[in-house]
């Protein structure tokens, strides 16, 4: 080797690495490693997404004067196997008719999230947008469409609607190939605001708010409880029917009817103010409960979801914990943040069914229990959404509470206290099916509960029942009151309610936690603790007898009672998905060549027709900035290591 090649030499292997490779930390390490990976993964990114429809219903008018959850059961054993279905009234559906919130005047402003596209797939917290009134937010997300529109298709207009040109139209197959663009290449920083979660409490309702007492925020008025069902269509047909948001929580059937005290964004519904690509990541409901979401105006939402069975809810969570592996070991909990999101073709490669839809105005959107779901906003509209939950749910709540006990994350509502309210509330329970669902949870709760408390007992926790009165719980129905007692009483470790019992020590004074973690609470011995006990070994056996006697009563009366939604459900399991769901075909010629709305969202264009303009008026705006704020990678949950309040607990003089 030369003189020169030996000093060429030299130098390489003196040179120093770049200081932020050679003074990073570990964590970030672990993270350049995994953008390695996922680069690798992205590599397999070819052509056009080739993703399935979901099925599309189409219920009669006389199917919408009943109850919704009556024509759900009707088409779950189909629409369950995709995770997710729409359903689109009839003619003569118009609740915007009767919108309940003046976005031209109202001047409550709602926050926004500020969603970063080019990060959407690091998982990393949303940052703060700006504040909006309606107006205000619905005016800039129709210039930042229209600014997209007239820059990436500005021929868009003046070609011909079967043009073979379809990659300069402004239509969803290419706006969803613009997105992923975005999101998966990391070739362009854009940025969005979300106007996410918005409360209708405090901001208003699209729908008109019942005066039969049949949501939470409604009225009764005392006139009308007694009158018939109102007639499709009327005015007062949309304050009372059960496929009103409000509503569809506490028709008849759900489980959630017995929820008197409002929790936003479950029994009460929330508002989405949408823009172009604004996203809704990968998720699914609170407590595995159904979904429900209406399209009141504007631009198609993009939907893509994952079934919740078994085979492919865990294949989702599995590719998420691959794809986000690093940061998982740093938070794992970080799928219940819903701030990531990567692409259905990941999901397809790992052989795990996922299929899409378009929502248009005036179409409904159903998730089923435990089902993935995440899609986004092809321009400026305006959305609703809320919670249900039949009695075949009960399983699936009960998984999610095991879940969230595992990652001590609080769940919205106390599951034990909905289990042993609906089984003081057998009358009611009028099926053997959901009455057997019931048992079988009852019989899981009650078999723990007295096998841990004589394990206990028997390692020295003292009964101190005859010291400590505590008040009974009360079965009627959860309300403000009991929620709130709840909320005190939470286990310090696994954040779980003790609703039936707790283990205390005389060490504190605030600490309680479940019979399952009581040795996570403090070093004391087990000679300083003690139960509280909320509901007796006797109580316990006798609300079993009692569900168990009407679940054989019911036999006997139903013995052609296999359910017909089970029956559905399982014919429908068998074999592979049809090449095109039900209802596809006659939905996509609906929408055939429909324009996408980006014209400035009012009032009065809210109240008019369903039917979406042809024209649009494409005068520039200026589009504001892109905000360049540092995201703050913090979870988006407020929960912490910081002590939950609990229940104050004062110590017997023993």
């Amino acid at each position: 080797m030369s003189s020169t090649a030996n000093h060429r030499a030299a130098k390489r292997r003196r040179r120093r690495p770049p200081s932020y490779f050679q003074f990073a930390t570990a964590t970030e390490e672990r993270y350049l490693a995994q953008a390695i990976q996922n680069s690798k993964l992205d590599r397999t990114r070819q052509g056009k997404l080739h993703i399935p429809w979901a099925p599309a219903f189409f219920p009669t008018v006389e199917e919408m004067e009943g109850n919704p959850l009556d024509y759900i059961a009707k088409i779950q054993g189909v629409a369950e196997r995709y995770g997710i279905c729409k359903i689109v009234p009839p003619k003569g559906w118009n609740p915007s008719r009767y919108f309940g919130i003046d976005i031209d005047r109202n001047p409550k402003t709602f926050a926004t999230k500020l969603q970063m596209l080019h990060r959407l797939q690091e998982g990393v917290s949303f940052g703060d947008g700006n504040d909006y009134a309606a107006k205000e937010y619905l005016q800039v997300s129709s210039e930042r469409t229209k600014a997209w529109k007239n820059t990436h298709y500005p021929d868009h207009d003046l070609l011909a609607r079967h043009t073979s040109e379809g990659r300069r139209q402004f239509t969803p197959d290419n706006l969803e190939r613009d997105y992923w663009d975005v999101v998966e290449t990391h070739t362009k920083e854009v940025a969005v605001e979300y106007g996410n979660d918005v409360d209708t409490h405090d901001f208003g309702s699209g729908f008109p708010l019942s005066e039969r007492g049949r949501s939470v925020h409604g009225t009764r008025n005392a006139e009308k409880m007694h009158l018939p069902e109102p007639k499709f269509g009327t005015e007062d047909y949309y304050k009372e029917t059960w496929w009103n948001l409000n509503n569809i929580p506490s028709a008849p059937g759900s489980v959630l009817r017995y929820v008197k005290v409002g929790i936003n964004g479950v029994n009460c519904p929330w508002m989405y103010f949408g823009s172009l690509f604004t996203t809704f990541c990968w998720h699914n409901e609170d407590n595995y409960m159904y979904s429900i979401n209406y399209h009141h105006k504007g631009a198609p939402k993009q939907w893509y979801g994952v079934p919740g069975e078994k085979k492919a809810a865990e294949g989702l969570e599995r590719v998420f914990k691959n794809y986000l592996s690093m940061k998982m070991r740093d938070d794992p909990d970080l799928l219940h943040h819903i701030t990531t999101m990567f692409s259905p073709r990941l999901l397809q490669h790992a052989d795990v069914v996922v299929s899409k839809l378009l929502q248009y105005e005036g179409e409904f959107v159903v998730t089923f229990p435990r089902a993935f779901h995440s899609g986004f906003s092809l321009g400026p509209n305006v959305g609703e959404a809320v919670n249900f939950a039949t009695p075949d749910w009960i399983s699936y709540g009960s998984e999610a509470n095991e879940r969230y006990r595992s990652f001590r994350r609080p769940a919205v509502f106390s599951q034990d206290r909905l289990t042993f309210t609906m089984a003081n509330h057998l009358e009611d329970v009028k099926s053997y099916s959901t009455c057997r669902r019931l048992l079988n949870e009852l019989e899981r709760v009650v078999e723990e509960e007295l096998r841990l408390r004589k394990k206990l007992s028997d390692d020295g926790v003292r009964d101190v029942s005859d010291v400590i009165a505590l008040p009974r719980n009360s079965l009627d129905q959860l309300d403000e009151k009991s929620a709130s007692y709840d909320d005190r009483r939470l286990c310090h470790f696994c954040k779980h309610v003790c609703f039936s019992s707790a283990v205390a020590c005389q060490c504190s004074q605030s600490k309680v936690s479940c019979l399952r973690h009581s040795h996570f609470m403090c070093r004391c011995p087990t000679e300083r603790k003690y139960f509280m006990l909320w509901t007796s070994n006797e109580e316990l056996k006798s609300t079993l007898e009692k569900v168990r006697a009407h679940c054989e009563s019911l036999k006997t009366s139903a013995v052609q009672d296999v359910d017909a939604n089970e029956a559905t459900t399982e014919s429908a399991s068998l074999g592979p998905l049809p090449d095109i769901a039900p209802g596809v075909e006659r939905d996509l010629e609906l929408h055939r060549n429909q324009e996408i709305w980006t014209d400035p969202l009012t009032l009065s264009s809210i109240m008019g027709s369903l039917d979406i303009p042809v024209e649009n008026r494409d005068s520039m705006h200026k589009v504001p900035p892109l905000h360049d704020e540092k995201v703050d990678d913090d979870d988006d949950d407020d929960d912490d290591d910081s002590e939950i309040e609990v229940i104050r607990v004062v110590a017997p003089n023993l």
